[in-house]
């Protein structure tokens, strides 16, 4: 009777954890959903004069990412492969993964994953939506590894995140209006800030002579520290391989992580773009 009982419980338990991690999937669902909705119905079209009284480095940066009459879509989604490293120092492990992220700056974004190694398995998502940001990683599709967000430091790093993916990936986003100024750094570097909900964000990027974006660099409020504690620290990638989506030219290849530019910087984020797309405002097919 005692190992009926424990059967018993495995299976409520078991199925326990399939139906969070269907609920998890559907929020995930909706709030690429509701992202999508974001993309402008009838975007104006890029004109070089729009970036005309912008830094040096800025406007090379804009006449080489966006051609002109580009319709300015704002959202975008990515597909992408590549190494997800978990853990740091001797102790970490690469992950090959696949990921599918709707980026829609600078609402939010969304971010799903499935990585392994070996029969080590590893699916999940990141996000910022509707106000609200979260971390759900699963083993094996069940048991949570991690279960995060909710928080201001949360939401505050994901912003980070959010704001420096746009500059790459969705250059339309960061035209300067309304919660976007640019200012000059140096000759080949310009910085952006983000506003959006009170909270501001500013990124670094570094252009070369033809204006490709091949860094960007900035303070992210992170508790990616042996202490745990949040706080501001050198969050940069290194950009590549660049091509065009529908008149924007884009980097397929980014290498990122923590402490950019420190002795401590090991890049866990090292992904290939297969392909990006710029879906028509609603839902989209999946």
């Amino acid at each position: 009777m005692p190992f009926v009982l424990l059967l018993i419980a495995l299976a409520l338990t078991l199925a326990g954890l399939a139906l969070w991690q269907a609920s998890d999937v559907r929020a995930d669902r909706r709030a690429m959903d509701r992202l999508r909705a974001r993309q402008p119905a009838a975007p104006a079209r890029f004109d070089p004069a729009l970036v005309a009284s912008l830094p040096e480095p800025a406007r090379r940066y804009f006449t080489f990412a966006i051609a002109p009459g580009t319709p300015l879509r704002t959202v975008a989604e990515i597909h992408m492969t590549g190494r997800f490293r978990l853990g740091s120092g001797e102790a970490a492990r690469d992950l090959a993964m696949r990921a599918h992220q709707v980026l829609g700056a600078p609402e939010g974004f969304v971010w799903r994953m499935a990585a392994r190694r070996g029969v080590l398995c590893l699916s999940g998502s990141d996000g910022l939506a509707d106000g609200t940001s979260w971390t759900r990683f699963r083993m094996l599709g069940l048991f949570p590894l991690a279960h995060l967000g909710g928080t201001e430091d949360h939401g505050r790093s994901a912003f980070g995140r959010l704001a420096a993916e746009a500059v790459f990936w969705t250059p339309a986003a960061v035209l300067p209006g309304p919660g976007v100024t640019w200012e000059p750094v140096d000759d080949d570097t310009a910085r952006v800030t983000l506003s959006h909900a009170g909270l501001p964000q500013s990124v670094d990027v570094t252009v070369d002579a033809e204006g490709r974006p091949v860094r960007v660099v900035f303070p992210r409020w992170s508790d990616a520290d042996p202490e745990r504690t949040y706080r501001l620290q050198p969050f940069g990638g290194d950009l590549s391989a660049f091509r065009d989506f529908g008149g924007f030219r884009l980097p397929t290849h980014v290498e990122a992580g923590n402490f950019y530019g420190t002795a401590a910087y090991a890049p866990f984020f090292l992904v290939d773009v297969t392909e990006v797309t710029f879906p028509a405002s609603g839902p989209a097919a999946r």
